[in-house]
């Protein structure tokens, strides 16, 4: 996208400058006719800025605007507009609409299954680690277990996405009071996620120090987990702001560990 009138958007939003991006993304929409490709992508980057200063509702109103466009540029089945319902459907569960995101994964998942290529293959395990949070939150936690198995089966490439089903798995181990299950999971998870460049750790702040924190409060180390969980806050907030989703859900388990302790 280099030296595209959506360079300066793209480059803004990889710098992590996301107020500045989505300003230049909306202007960059708005000039432009409105089926118009870079105007397409322009509020596709729009709505990711959005989404990561925490105005999850906002994000999810601006994917529903790119959406058409997307399905008329690429074609319902391309990868990028898989992507972007993909991404739109991760608003969502921000937003708590949990059987919509279920029902929006399992459909991409199975398009991006139809697929070839590693976009896709990537595309359909992003869905499928959606489907997991979804179900995860509906405390549907042993379908969401045997979901994240499967998916990280099929899916050996050690790469983010292999690190957010960790992750999923360990949400799922720890819905089940199966908490020293969870900790290996994060562990893991950890791992892999250190191992992955800055720009791809980005997007998953603060994610692991939240399932070592809860993990960790199952297993009554109180102290342990208020410090993962302090973490997991600060990171957030510092990257993020006070309203997104996991920075939100980093301050209501250190108030409820703070609640719990002598």
């Amino acid at each position: 996208m280099a030296g595209t009138p959506v360079g300066e958007a793209k480059a803004l939003y990889e710098a992590r400058r996301y107020a500045e991006a989505e300003v230049e993304a909306r202007a960059v929409a708005r000039s432009r006719p409105r089926d118009d490709e870079y105007a397409a992508v322009a509020l596709n980057i729009a709505a990711l800025a959005t989404g990561a200063q925490g105005r999850h509702a906002e994000a999810l109103a601006t994917y529903d605007e790119a959406l058409p466009a997307f399905s008329r540029i690429f074609g319902a089945d391309h990868w990028l507009t898989l992507k972007l319902r993909s991404d739109r459907a991760q608003q969502m569960t921000s937003l708590g609409q949990y059987t919509e995101c279920e029902a929006e994964c399992a459909a991409v998942a199975e398009a991006a299954g139809r697929g070839t290529g590693p976009e896709m293959a990537f595309l359909a395990a992003a869905a499928r680690n959606g489907l997991v949070f979804a179900l995860n939150a509906q405390g549907r936690h042993q379908e969401a277990e045997a979901l994240a198995r499967e998916a990280l089966a099929a899916h050996r490439v050690r790469d983010r996405a292999s690190v957010v089903l960790r992750l999923g798995l360990a949400r799922s181990l720890n819905g089940q009071a199966r908490h020293e299950e969870a900790l290996t999971e994060a562990q893991g998870a950890e791992k892999l996620y250190r191992a992955l460049p800055d720009d791809q750790r980005h997007p998953d702040t603060g994610a692991v120090e939240l399932a070592f924190a809860n993990a960790l409060l199952g297993l009554r180390r109180a102290p342990d987990a208020r410090r993962k969980a302090a973490a997991a806050h600060d990171a957030c907030l510092a990257s993020f702001g006070p309203d997104h989703s996991r920075t939100v859900e980093a301050r209501t388990l250190l108030e409820r560990i703070d609640g719990t302790r002598p």
